[in-house]
Protein backbone atom coordinates (compact mmCIF):
# COMPACT_ATOMS: atom_id res chain seq x y z
CA UNK A 1 0.00 0.00 0.00
CA UNK A 2 1.26 3.27 -0.72
CA UNK A 3 -0.60 6.62 -0.14
CA UNK A 4 0.11 9.95 1.34
CA UNK A 5 0.62 10.61 4.83
CA UNK A 6 -1.73 13.16 6.12
CA UNK A 7 -0.91 12.41 9.86
CA UNK A 8 2.88 13.62 9.33
CA UNK A 9 1.91 17.02 9.48
CA UNK A 10 0.45 16.70 13.06
CA UNK A 11 3.75 13.89 13.77
CA UNK A 12 6.50 16.62 13.23
CA UNK A 13 3.74 19.26 14.91
CA UNK A 14 3.75 17.25 18.67
CA UNK A 15 7.62 17.03 18.03
CA UNK A 16 8.50 20.48 17.31
CA UNK A 17 5.83 20.84 20.14
CA UNK A 18 7.74 18.93 22.59
CA UNK A 19 11.72 20.09 21.38
CA UNK A 20 10.56 23.38 22.16
CA UNK A 21 9.13 22.34 25.51
CA UNK A 22 12.39 20.09 26.40
CA UNK A 23 9.14 17.95 27.24
CA UNK A 24 11.74 14.51 27.50
CA UNK A 25 8.64 12.11 28.19
CA UNK A 26 6.89 13.41 24.94
CA UNK A 27 9.72 13.19 23.01
CA UNK A 28 10.31 9.82 23.90
CA UNK A 29 7.17 8.76 22.65
CA UNK A 30 8.13 10.35 19.49
CA UNK A 31 11.50 8.92 18.98
CA UNK A 32 12.41 5.50 18.58
CA UNK A 33 15.21 3.80 20.81
CA UNK A 34 16.96 3.23 18.13
CA UNK A 35 17.24 6.99 16.52
CA UNK A 36 20.39 8.33 15.50
CA UNK A 37 20.26 11.98 14.28
CA UNK A 38 22.73 12.43 11.06
CA UNK A 39 23.71 15.80 10.53
CA UNK A 40 25.61 17.54 7.52
CA UNK A 41 27.55 20.22 8.36
CA UNK A 42 30.85 22.44 6.72
CA UNK A 43 32.53 21.13 10.27
CA UNK A 44 31.96 17.83 8.88
CA UNK A 45 29.23 14.53 9.52
CA UNK A 46 27.93 13.68 13.18
CA UNK A 47 25.92 10.76 14.29
CA UNK A 48 23.39 11.18 17.17
CA UNK A 49 21.60 8.77 19.03
CA UNK A 50 18.56 9.06 21.47
CA UNK A 51 20.33 9.57 25.00
CA UNK A 52 23.14 11.92 23.42
CA UNK A 53 20.84 14.02 21.36
CA UNK A 54 18.48 14.50 24.51
CA UNK A 55 21.31 15.72 26.14
CA UNK A 56 22.42 18.12 24.34
CA UNK A 57 18.83 19.59 24.28
CA UNK A 58 19.36 20.32 27.61
CA UNK A 59 22.26 22.31 27.08
CA UNK A 60 20.07 24.58 24.24
CA UNK A 61 17.79 27.63 24.49
CA UNK A 62 15.59 27.41 22.02
CA UNK A 63 14.28 30.95 21.05
CA UNK A 64 12.19 30.06 17.98
CA UNK A 65 11.74 26.86 15.54
CA UNK A 66 9.53 26.95 12.73
CA UNK A 67 8.75 23.34 10.55
CA UNK A 68 7.03 22.69 7.62
CA UNK A 69 6.49 19.52 5.89
CA UNK A 70 7.44 19.59 2.35
CA UNK A 71 6.59 16.12 1.11
CA UNK A 72 5.77 12.59 2.58
CA UNK A 73 5.04 9.29 1.44
CA UNK A 74 4.01 6.29 3.38
CA UNK A 75 4.33 2.94 2.33
CA UNK A 76 3.18 0.49 4.87
CA UNK A 77 4.11 1.25 8.49
CA UNK A 78 6.78 3.94 7.34
CA UNK A 79 7.08 7.29 6.66
CA UNK A 80 9.29 9.18 5.06
CA UNK A 81 8.90 13.55 5.10
CA UNK A 82 10.67 16.06 3.90
CA UNK A 83 10.79 18.94 6.53
CA UNK A 84 12.10 22.49 5.78
CA UNK A 85 12.82 23.62 9.20
CA UNK A 86 14.19 27.05 10.71
CA UNK A 87 15.43 27.59 14.17
CA UNK A 88 17.26 30.11 16.28
CA UNK A 89 19.02 29.13 19.77
CA UNK A 90 21.62 29.32 22.19
CA UNK A 91 24.03 26.10 22.37
CA UNK A 92 27.12 25.68 24.63
CA UNK A 93 27.58 29.79 24.46
CA UNK A 94 26.98 29.93 20.25
CA UNK A 95 24.08 31.49 18.56
CA UNK A 96 22.86 29.32 16.21
CA UNK A 97 20.30 31.07 13.62
CA UNK A 98 20.08 28.17 10.84
CA UNK A 99 17.62 26.79 8.09
CA UNK A 100 18.12 23.21 7.51
CA UNK A 101 16.29 20.31 5.30
CA UNK A 102 15.36 17.37 7.16
CA UNK A 103 14.25 13.98 6.25
CA UNK A 104 12.50 12.25 8.96
CA UNK A 105 11.71 8.59 8.34
CA UNK A 106 8.84 7.43 10.83
CA UNK A 107 7.79 3.99 11.25
CA UNK A 108 4.83 2.97 12.99
CA UNK A 109 5.63 0.25 16.30
CA UNK A 110 3.35 -0.85 19.49
CA UNK A 111 4.26 2.77 20.62
CA UNK A 112 2.94 4.19 17.88
CA UNK A 113 4.57 6.39 14.96
CA UNK A 114 8.28 6.91 16.04
CA UNK A 115 11.02 8.71 14.17
CA UNK A 116 14.02 6.37 13.54
CA UNK A 117 16.34 8.01 11.89
CA UNK A 118 16.65 11.93 10.83
CA UNK A 119 19.30 13.07 8.64
CA UNK A 120 19.98 17.13 8.53
CA UNK A 121 21.76 19.16 6.17
CA UNK A 122 22.02 23.08 5.86
CA UNK A 123 19.97 24.88 3.34
CA UNK A 124 22.20 27.89 1.60
CA UNK A 125 21.27 31.25 1.58
CA UNK A 126 18.80 32.13 -1.10
CA UNK A 127 17.86 28.37 -1.62
CA UNK A 128 14.23 28.24 -2.07
CA UNK A 129 12.19 24.95 -1.37
CA UNK A 130 9.05 23.90 -3.14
Amino acid sequence: MVDKAPDVIELERQWCDALFAKDEAALRKLIHPLFKLVGIRSTGTVAVGLDDWLGALKKMDIASLDVRVTDSVRVDHTIVATVDAQWKLRFMGHTIDERVLLTDVWVKSDQGWQVVRRHSSPVPAGVHIA
